[in-house]
């Protein structure tokens, strides 16, 4: 976590004197350079994730702090009177500020009390090996954040800093061996390759097609004999090889395997460690198994796992077919790629992600339309009491708006199975007619599956509002759950039926909405879902582990 810091704390200003700082920060070479995409990248993905206008990779020199990169701020530096960055040098972690007009570090600042009139400042220090802060990935807003950044985005950001730092200290790296010519070139090739990746990486549009090309690049580049990605499963034991580079004729690993054959690699891949082993015959961890790794010509080998929240999710690896010391630049690189590949496939997850979300609340928006229609036509078409009438239907569309707020604020903890089902269907409960009938044990459900089991029920009761059950005046809708022991542990069993509506005619298409009944807990947890068009009325029985449903993920 991140400390949000009291407007009282801490006003003296740290020295920016000519330091052991300033000179490690001389040594990476990187002030007054041009502009650089991987920079640049780390910049826009920073303000995307915070949602803030402004983001920037500042470095604090002696006088002035100067942006490697920067989104939604014109100067390219300022003075160290107008940096709130240089604050950020001697923070332990992470500096947040929620509202910088009322902390005394920053009320006076120019860029506080005049233009752009900046209001919430969160920034993590850029902390080099030797330890020293040479600036900070920041993200700006023009409003103040009384609650500074979300969990997720405070994660995000610090994993952007060791992001920045990595490409610095390559840069640095880089520098240190212009002193020789071969380091300089196979460096140089590096770079080239992280930019090849960088562009493949943007084109792409499927992960076996990205994992593939940062495979064959890393692996041309280091001169190994295969180079590969790979994606671990939940439990973290068995690796799925999406791609695996290798010469002409080489055999390649695609496919999954168990850590466990492999030496004692597995804990150290959880761990997130990365490993460079030149010779798998002699190293403790492969010694023991080193003709397994033989087998597939494997004698020295480079692991770098690929975390995402602790937990170790994908691993890029090299492989070389002699023994070889793998140098601290090659190591670097291999880290860069890994980084590089797990921003591009977050990238298109989220695209993914978003992508359905828009087609989702596209049809949220039409079904809100469709039922608030049906609503209003059920509530006043036999009305004697226009007043009275026009009371029931104010209190419906009440409780049309609570039901939304419950699909779009799921992110407590459990609740019981009859509430999270009575909620959905608040907006049709009409207890003295006795249309909606629940019946079942109470069962404690996680936010997770409420969520989906929330959407489902949502687009049944939408369904029969329109054409089902509950669009004739005698028609019901019956919800009934239970318990069922198995060998394999207990399972719920859920069954929606309608009854006395019109008589059902099976869709002659499956629209989006029979898509979202169908694939409901299944996308979530697991669940099986069968929805069947019965003469008599619409019939969805719902199944799921009962360890899976109370899960609270």
């Amino acid at each position: 976590m991140y400390r949000l810091f009291d407007p009282v704390d801490c006003v003296t200003r740290p020295r920016t004197t000519k330091s052991a700082r300033l000179a490690d920060l001389d040594a990476y070479g990187i002030l007054d350079t041009a502009p650089e995409d991987g920079f640049e990248d780390i910049v826009h993905l920073a303000a995307s994730v915070c949602a803030v206008p402004v983001a920037l990779v500042s470095l604090v020199a002696a006088d002035r702090q100067w942006f490697k990169a920067r989104v939604g701020f014109p100067p390219c530096e300022t003075d160290l009177n107008s940096s709130v960055c240089v604050h950020a040098l001697t923070a332990p972690d992470m500096l947040v500020i929620p509202d910088l007009t009322v902390d005394a570090r920053t009320r006076a600042n120019p860029l506080v009390t005049g233009d752009p009139h900046i209001r919430f400042y969160a920034g993590v220090p850029l902390r080099s090996p030797e330890g020293h802060a040479l600036g900070s990935i920041c993200v700006i807003d023009t409003t103040p954040r009384p609650s500074g950044l979300t969990g997720d985005q405070a994660d995000n950001l610090r994993r952007l800093a060791r992001h920045v730092m990595a490409l610095l200290n390559e840069r640095r790296q880089l520098v240190r061996l212009r002193i020789s010519e071969d380091r300089l070139s196979n460096a140089f090739a590096r770079q080239v390759a992280l930019t090849e990746i960088g562009d493949h990486l943007r084109d792409l549009s499927t992960i076996p097609q990205m994992s593939a090309a940062a495979a064959e690049i890393v692996g041309r580049t280091l001169e190994a004999s295969r180079a590969g990605y790979g994606e671990l499963d939940a439990t973290g034991a068995v690796i799925e090889v999406l791609a695996d580079w290798t010469p002409s004729g080489a055999r390649n690993l695609l496919g999954r395997h168990r850590f466990a054959d492999y030496g004692t690699l597995g804990p150290v891949v959880a761990r997130g460690e990365t490993l460079a082993i030149g010779d798998v015959g002699t190293h403790s961890l492969t010694a023991d198994d080193a003709r397994t790794f033989r087998r597939f010509d494997i004698q020295a080998l480079l692991n770098v796992p690929i975390q995402e929240q602790g937990r170790t999710v994908a691993m890029l690896y090299v492989h070389d077919r002699k023994r070889r010391d793998w140098s601290p630049e090659e190591v670097v690189f291999a880290r860069n790629v890994a980084d590089r590949v797990l921003a591009s496939v977050a990238r298109l997850r989220a695209e993914e992600q978003q992508g359905t979300l828009n087609r989702e609340l596209s049809h949220r928006m039409k079904n809100t339309l469709a039922m608030v229609q049906a609503i209003a036509t059920q509530t006043m078409r036999n009305a004697v009491d226009l007043d009275a009438a026009q009371g029931t239907l104010s209190a419906r569309l009440i409780a049309l708006g609570r039901a939304h707020d419950m699909l779009l604020d799921q992110t407590g903890t459990s609740a019981d199975l009859a509430e999270v089902t009575r909620q959905a269907l608040a907006i049709h409960d009409d207890a003295q007619a006795g249309r909606l009938r629940l019946e079942g044990p109470s069962v404690k459900i996680g936010s997770k599956p409420a969520l989906s089991l929330t959407l489902v029920i949502h687009e049944l009761a939408t369904n029969a509002v329109k054409y089902g059950a509950l669009s004739t005046a005698d028609g019901y809708v019956q919800v009934r759950w239970g318990i069922e022991p198995t060998d394999k542990g207990a399972v719920l069993n859920l069954r929606w039926s309608e009854h006395e509506g019109p008589p059902v005619t099976p869709p002659q298409r499956r629209g989006f909405g029979s898509r979202l009944i169908e694939r409901g807990l299944a996308g979530s947890i697991g669940g099986r879902i069968v929805l069947s068009y019965l003469p008599e009325g619409v019939m969805c029985e719902m199944s799921a582990a009962l360890a899976e449903i109370e899960a609270d993920a």
